[in-house]
């Protein structure tokens, strides 16, 4: 097997093979499983990632308001509070596959400018489907797009919050790829990830495994037709660096205030950074 000796965690862990680069197996991959993508997340969550995602964005938004969030918020910003119709704030949903969380921002802070972009297209068709429902008014606030995480097509200083749900250890060069997403964040903007994680207890983390290697592959394999991508799915998350690792990887590509905060046992954690 041949391994970039420059690439450690998750990075190393791909979908398919070793033969190519990560980045296109896991373009792949999700334009596999995109029919099934939402009806999985829900069914291998017990639809609790919806709780999960909610709690992240309110802490980012606190955050970004300058307001005491629920551990998270960094408190004297200096900038103002976030408008409660979000007005002027600009917002990047990266990896933003059918669009849940862009959707769910949409809801938070209703004038805002989302925009949501992914490297598979089969994902993308169905969030922009979900947005062919929308008014002419709000397909003019959310828009969806097609790019690279490693080499975001955005200028410096672009956006006041980035949100990044379930795609940090997909991440071919995860260094890189937050070294971009601060580029093009603001002064004072914040960064949101929410990202799968292993349970730390004994017990739980015992009944994790056995879930997420045998039920999830098993479950994911029948629903969507694709016997690896299931698999890779608790393999990438085993790999991928988790709490306080992955905050130090987040300073170290220029991020501060980092706060992270891990739910149902362990099994998700989100990190809030400026």
């Amino acid at each position: 097997m041949a391994v970039d000796k420059g690439k450690t965690g998750a990075e190393v862990v791909n979908p398919y093979d070793d033969r190519r680069e990560k980045g296109k197996q896991v373009e792949e991959m999700f334009d596999s499983i995109a029919p099934a993508y939402d009806f999985m997340n829900s069914a291998m969550t017990f639809g609790l990632h919806r709780r999960w995602r909610d709690r992240a964005l309110k802490a980012a938004l606190d955050a970004l308001g300058g307001m005491d969030g629920e551990s998270e918020g960094s408190s004297g910003c200096s900038r103002e509070e976030v408008k409660p119709d979000g007005g002027n704030v600009k917002v990047l949903d990266v990896a933003t596959g059918t669009g849940d969380v862009a959707f769910r921002l949409h809801d938070m802070i209703r004038s805002a400018k989302i925009t949501g972009i992914d490297l598979s297209e089969g994902m993308l068709e169905v969030a922009r489907k979900k947005l062919s429902s929308f008014t002419d008014k709000e397909r003019g606030l959310l828009a969806f797009g097609k790019a690279d995480c490693l080499n975001l097509p955005f200028a410096d200083d672009e956006f006041d919050l980035i949100t990044v749900a379930y795609g940090v250890r997909n991440f071919e060069n995860l260094l890189k790829g937050l070294k971009e997403m601060r580029r093009v964040l603001r002064r004072n903007g914040v960064l949101c990830i929410i990202e799968l994680s292993v349970p730390e207890g004994k017990l739980t983390g015992l009944g994790y495994k056995v879930y997420s290697r045998h039920l999830i592959p098993a479950v994911g394999k029948l629903v969507s037709g694709d016997s690896r991508a299931y698999t890779y799915l608790p393999e990438s998350i085993a790999a991928a660096p988790q709490r306080g690792e992955m905050a130090r990887i987040m300073e170290k590509a220029g991020f501060t205030d980092i706060k992270w905060k891990s739910l149902t046992f362990g099994a998700v954690t989100y990190y809030i950074a400026r």
